[in-house]
């Protein structure tokens, strides 16, 4: 039997994971579900039901065990509103140990409060034990397996949320985002942004995730548009290009006159590149190489090349 592959995720902004549904008839987007995981059962919703059976992880598919119940989905609630005084009890207990630089961002039960994993970031790249603090949690939460789950500062500004570096009400991560692509420092160059530290550094320190959503367009735009301080022909003469707006297509030249040099804007189509033109100029005025004694019609005379 071909598995039917449905997407789950389990956090309304989260990653979207693939279980294997065959199990299950008719199943829907939009139905709440029983998986299996590496870290125990979760619930979570079906986000998408794929068409083709994409390749096969190592170790096989996991399985959607079961449709949620209205209890499951209670059950959930009342785990989740118990979140919060276990980060506090985390966070509190942690600052007892005096465990500096160790930061608990969040805590997370799963449906049936049989799993507990706290989430932190610490301020250094030095591996941190922890052993006591989780002894602690356990004993504190007996019911639960807890687990310690370091993430990076870029989940941190995900799960905390607030404003973005660019005035935005809620940060692109903590919004619409489900997964972080790398970011280099060659986008915003691409894109003639400024390399200032606070242009391109969002609120979680790291380089802004921003940088990638028009990174492609300016690439593509780029490699069909004259570079700056390349000469030009324009329809009010040669001038040279002082810059280039990718996205619009659109050139700004600069021409040299009487006084201060003059600035105008044109479209990519209305523009021809001067080393072109003139290699074509210089190729028409050339002698023609098989004229000899009026033999050719080409009208040129090998000489003089009139």
């Amino acid at each position: 039997m071909q598995p039917l592959i449905v997407g789950i995720r389990f956090t309304p902004i989260g990653k979207i994971y693939h279980f294997d549904s065959r199990s299950l008839t008719d199943l829907k987007v939009g139905e709440h579900v029983i998986v299996d995981t590496s870290r125990g059962s979760h619930l979570g919703e079906v986000i998408q039901i794929l068409r083709e059976t994409p390749s096969s992880p190592d170790g096989g598919w996991k399985p959607v065990e079961r449709r949620a119940t209205p209890r499951d989905l209670l059950l959930r609630e009342t785990w989740r509103a118990k979140q919060t005084e276990a980060m506090i009890e985390c966070r509190a207990r942690a600052a007892e140990l005096k465990l500096n630089g160790v930061k608990i961002v969040a805590a997370e039960f799963n449906y049936d409060g049989s799993r507990l994993t706290f989430l932190y970031s610490t301020e250094s790249e030095d591996k941190v034990d922890l052993k006591s603090l989780k002894k602690d949690m356990n004993r504190k939460y007996p019911k639960s397996q807890v687990e310690m789950r370091q993430i990076g500062p870029r989940d941190v500004a995900k799960i905390i949320g607030g404003m973005g570096a660019c005035g935005l009400e809620t940060r692109c991560c903590s919004k619409f985002l489900t997964d972080f692509s790398p970011i280099s420092i060659k986008m915003a160059k691409e894109q003639g942004i400024s390399l200032t530290p606070s242009e391109i550094t969002g609120m979680c320190g790291r380089l802004r995730c921003c940088l990638i959503y028009e990174y492609e367009q300016y690439v593509a735009a780029r490699k069909t548009l004259p570079k700056r301080k390349k000469r030009v022909v324009t329809p009010n003469g040669e001038g040279v290009v002082v810059d280039v707006a990718p996205l619009t297509e659109m050139i700004t030249v600069q021409f040299e006159g009487e006084g201060r040099p003059s600035y105008q804007t044109f479209h990519r189509d209305v523009i021809e590149p001067w080393d072109e033109l003139e290699a074509l100029r210089r190729k028409s005025e050339a002698p023609c190489d098989k004229h000899e004694g009026g033999g050719c019609d080409c009208g040129k005379d090998k000489k003089n090349g009139s």
